[in-house]
């Protein structure tokens, strides 16, 4: 299986899925080393004070189980760090290895996914993985199709998360939409100040309570929704991403497009544009004296003119489709038996991805950033952000 790493200069490549372990659990080994996912993070400046509460930090904000409107499977998500830092936890240099073990893998579960091995699962990617990987694929709770998957990527993205901090850099995601159910225009500011302020990370407390109603409904009947979320980096500098085929918005898309679950994406006005003339499209550019550098009296671009970044706030949005596996009699094929028939797939699955997917948009994002900053200032700029007194290079 290729496509498991990620990024250039900042890099990541995980591996682990849904019940990596469940297999291996009888064995006599501890726990932690049953299974679970696996990220190693290439391109760690030295110095960098990486803890793993740090990291179980960020993870806690997609841990499954901590709401209604979560799937019930629950994980601790204990965030194990064996490489890359010694003493005061403190970089290398070395790549950074880090484990999040597969806790909740009962037989049940095993068995449950067992019997439904020859039957695909609509929406999912059961029937793609099976055509691609013939009777050897992954049918224990989809895999490497799983959003299990991306806990690896966000113990990578805290890793980014650090550098960016000092460097000034925040990027934040939120939830826009749920459902057809549409929150107020959000701002930076209102979006730092309600950040996780309630259950589904809706910045719009009106909007919030009825996505909440609404998602209530849609659990009682066992089905699932999608929805918008949107994410904005702020302090991004000017200059980052490179002409043609490594522009950031495409380096973006790149990123949040590999999550599972995301259907598609919008910079700025995004398809709005479509609609616009140029003289209403166009962001015009003045000199802000406050600053002393170029500001832009909108930002419908989204904070990146020729797929290179602006100075702007970058704003991005990302489509979500529903759930896949929902508690409703669906029609489906037997591989096995080439036959049709009606099935309820009884797994646990969230009502809604939207709640848990933000803080992986925020990952994905976050790496990129570090990789596009690499690309374009170099090593030497990251390191002195983090320690102003290194002498090295």
């Amino acid at each position: 299986m290729l496509g498991n790493t990620f990024g250039r200069m900042f890099r990541i490549t995980t591996c682990g899925e849904s019940y990596s372990g469940g297999f291996r659990k009888h064995l006599p080994v501890p726990p932690e080393l049953f299974g679970g996912q696996i990220v190693i993070v290439d391109g760690v400046p030295p110095g960098l004070k990486i803890t793993a509460e740090v990291i179980e930090e960020e993870l806690a904000k997609r841990r499954p189980g901590l709401s209604e409107f979560s799937t019930p499977r629950k994980e601790k998500d204990r965030g194990f760090i064996f490489s890359g830092v010694m003493e005061d936890d403190l970089t290398t240099g070395a790549p950074v290895g880090m484990i999040i073990p597969n806790t909740d893998i009962g037989d049940v579960h095993l068995q449950q996914h067992k019997a439904n091995r020859e039957l695909i699962r609509p929406g999912q990617a059961s029937y793609t993985y099976f055509k691609k990987y013939g009777r050897y694929y992954d049918w224990a709770g989809a895999g490497r199709a799983s959003g299990r998957e991306t806990a690896a990527r966000v113990a990578g993205g805290a890793v980014a998360k650090l550098i960016l901090d000092a460097m000034g850099i925040d990027v934040i995601a939120y939830i826009t939409e749920i459902h057809g159910i549409k929150a107020a225009h959000v701002t930076y500011e209102t979006a730092k100040a309600n950040y996780r302020m309630n259950e589904i990370n809706c910045p719009d407390p009106e909007a919030a309570r009825k996505m909440t109603e609404e998602l209530k409904k849609i659990k009682a009947a066992g089905d699932s929704c999608g929805g918008v979320v949107e994410i904005i980096a702020r302090g991004v500098p000017a200059g980052l991403g490179e002409p043609v085929f490594d522009k950031l918005s495409a380096m973006i898309a790149h990123a949040l497009l590999s999550i599972g679950g995301v259907k598609g994406i919008e910079f700025g006005d995004g398809f709005e544009h479509a609609k616009m003339t140029g003289s209403e499209s166009n962001d015009t550019p003045y000199f802000d004296e406050e600053s002393g550098r170029i500001r832009f009296r909108t930002n419908r671009a989204g904070g990146m003119l020729g797929g290179i970044s602006n100075g702007e706030d970058i704003r991005v949005r990302v489509a979500v489709k529903p759930t896949p596996t929902i508690l409703m009699s669906q029609e489906t094929a037997d591989i096995a038996k080439s036959e049709n028939i009606t099935h309820v797939f009884a797994s646990r699955s969230d009502p809604t991805i939207c709640t848990r997917i933000y803080p992986v948009c925020e990952a994905m994002m976050r790496m990129v950033l570090v990789d596009a900053i690499y690309m374009a200032e170099g090593y030497r700029n990251v390191l002195s952000a983090i320690d102003p007194e290194w002498e090295g290079l």
